[in-house]
């Protein structure tokens, strides 16, 4: 969400300063004679699109032209009028496999693929913690959490973290994720949506129906527990 939200102002003045820089560098007299539109930034460097020999550290021409810092500022506003007749969140299927002990009526997710649909991805990496997070958050809502309740005294009675369930890491099963490739150039300049609950969603629902498919019973109060599968 973090870059989704602010990613297009930091892009707009990165690109300001970019523009800074290889204009200080068409004065430099290494570039004597070159276009702006000819010189590019690569690896800290500015060099000449044409003749690729050409190029300076961005050190080496701060030194020599004397500049001490380079300071732009940007602003970046939501093209309301134009997105407001789009949908632009994130999107995801969910497929869930369960296993239920016949006899103890103890269900396990033994398997869960999630394919998000979340705009251009960043961190691949991140963003795939981000997702397996979601979808044990979403696992454990299923099956275990549950805050209970003394409606005598208005007191919760599962308080303490030894009373409120959740999920090990022997309680997962298997969890893939599938990124489903994005160009949406409507939501923001780069792309990017939020990653930020979309991993979560829809979890506890799969798993659920997958309950019902193994049990032929509708559970529609979580978590799923034995006492509603008996």
């Amino acid at each position: 969400w973090t870059a989704a939200s602010v990613g297009t102002a930091v892009e707009k003045v990165c690109g300001n300063v970019r523009d800074k820089l290889i204009k200080l560098a068409s004065s430099h007299r290494f570039f004597e004679g070159a276009d702006t539109q000819d010189l590019i930034l690569t690896d800290g460097t500015i060099q000449s699109s044409i003749n690729p020999a050409r190029q300076i550290s961005i050190a080496q021409l701060m030194a020599d032209t004397k500049t001490k810092k380079i300071e732009r500022k940007s602003m970046a506003l939501p093209k309301m009028l134009k997105q407001r007749k789009y949908t632009r969140q994130s999107h995801s299927a969910v497929f869930v496999e369960v296993s239920l002990d016949e006899d103890t009526h103890m269900v396990k997710v033994t398997r869960v693929v999630s394919a998000i649909a979340g705009g251009r991805i960043l961190n691949p990496k991140t963003a795939r913690s981000q997702i397996i997070g979601g979808v044990v958050w979403g696992i454990s809502a299923a099956l275990e959490e549950e805050t209970v309740r003394d409606h005598r005294l208005g007191r919760v009675m599962n308080h303490s973290l030894a009373e409120y369930h959740f999920p090990v890491n022997a309680d997962i099963g298997d969890i893939e994720v599938i990124f489903v490739e994005e160009n949406d150039e409507i939501v923001n300049p780069l792309g990017v949506k939020g990653l930020g609950e979309i991993g979560i969603v829809g979890v506890a629902a799969a798993v659920a129906n997958a309950v019902f498919h193994a049990t032929g019973k509708r559970v529609r109060h979580l978590p799923i527990t034995v006492d509603k599968l008996l």
